[in-house]
């Protein structure tokens, strides 16, 4: 979770002066958000398609926690600074895991869309507990990644070629100076 501090001025008429308060925003890049912002603009967030500034500005409100927007000043986002975008970014971008995969395989990245209909199938197929949609999505997907493989079946041995069995069998007959 991202808790921003942000200003806003406005002048007071009664006092006749100007008055500076700071509100408080808790912001996090969940399942919940990715849901909230595909409900609102009915495309996947995490496409490859960019975003306009107008949509960029929707995921960060609905990434919001707390308050809720009804307590927030009106357009509480316009607010925000390019500090606070920064840190918007940096949290998103964020790992917030300890674990680490070997890529080393050489498949293809995968061409599915994923939307947030996806990764709910994905917990439920894994039977992973509805609260962890406020996770932070990259550790949820790292969580989702993980089912995956501890639940996938054992790799089958390659077959080998005849070329190889034979190559194989001079081998060890050779080692062990048999005849067959």
């Amino acid at each position: 979770m991202l808790r921003l501090d942000v200003e806003t001025e406005y002048f007071d008429e009664d006092k006749e002066e100007f008055v500076t308060e700071i509100f408080h925003v808790e912001l996090e890049h969940s399942l919940v958000s990715l849901s909230k912002w595909e409900y609102e603009y009915e495309k996947p967030f995490l496409g490859k398609e960019e975003k306009t500034d107008e949509e960029i500005l929707g995921y960060i409100r609905a990434m919001l926690v707390s308050p809720r927007e009804e307590e927030l000043p009106s357009k509480w986002w316009g607010r925000l600074t390019q500090d606070h975008l920064n840190a918007i970014h940096k949290q998103i971008d964020a790992k917030h895991s300890a674990t680490w995969f070997n890529d080393s395989t050489n498949e293809p990245p995968s061409r599915e869309v994923i939307t947030s209909e996806l990764v709910y199938y994905w917990m439920i197929a894994h039977q992973i507990p509805p609260q962890y949609e406020t996770w932070h999505l990259s550790r949820l997907f790292t969580l989702i990644r993980i089912c995956g493989l501890k639940n996938a079946p054992p790799e089958k041995r390659k077959k080998m070629s005849a070329a190889d069995r034979r190559r194989l069998n001079e081998e060890r007959l050779k080692m062990y100076n048999t005849n067959g």
